[in-house]
């Protein structure tokens, strides 16, 4: 099951600080669905799980806004109809 809440809490441009290393920060670029554990870092080579993680900052985050794509779905058969984009 996918924790979307999560996936939005680990945007690319969140600055952390490693739990087990205090005082090394990095920077979030990206959160795979598909990967465990998901969050992949600007200047580590592995992967890290939530829990491995403390934010430091948000100010460099980008936002993003949703939009929901039903208009342009409806001609399309098969399960995508109704699906959430991120733009």
């Amino acid at each position: 099951m996918i924790d979307w809440d999560e996936a939005f809490e680990y945007l690319p441009g969140l600055t952390v600080e490693l739990k087990s290393r205090p005082g090394v920060v990095d920077t979030v670029v990206g959160y795979d669905l598909t990967m465990v554990p998901p969050i992949w870092l600007k200047n580590d080579p592995c992967p890290r799980y939530p829990h491995e993680l403390r934010v430091v900052s948000r100010s460099s985050v980008q936002a993003c806004s949703l939009n929901a794509d039903v208009a342009s779905n409806q001609n399309q058969a098969g399960s995508n109809a109704g699906l959430l984009s991120i733009r």
